[in-house]
């Protein structure tokens, strides 16, 4: 059975419950920890969700904001319903599919 498996980027969230509400509240925390980011990539880690974050960089933003990486990424997973295979016994309506005979006539 497949399943989907989806997340949810909390960073604003818990920036928010620390009393930091700009990207320029956050930026003098990174750099204390040794973190060089640009302020846009700092705002793009803010307002959206990353599809890659480095390692070091989730590290220092849970230790900034004392909290975890499943508290930083909330994850849920759901089942797919099961696809129909090709030697499934599915019965096959044959009407809507053979094509319907045509009468030629001459018109004279």
């Amino acid at each position: 059975m497949s399943r989907q498996i989806s997340y949810r980027w909390r960073l604003r969230e818990l920036m928010a419950t620390r009393g930091m509400f700009t990207v320029g509240e956050l930026m003098p925390h990174l750099t204390e920890r040794g973190i060089t980011l640009s302020i846009s990539q700092v705002h793009r880690l803010v307002s959206g969700t990353p599809e890659r974050l480095s390692l070091p960089v989730l590290a220092t933003l849970c230790d900034i904001l004392d909290c975890t990486p499943a508290d930083l990424i909330a994850t849920a997973a759901q089942n797919l319903p099961a696809r129909r295979t090709v030697g499934e016994d599915v019965p096959i309506d044959l009407t809507a599919r053979r094509p319907k005979r045509v009468r030629l006539t001459t018109e004279g």
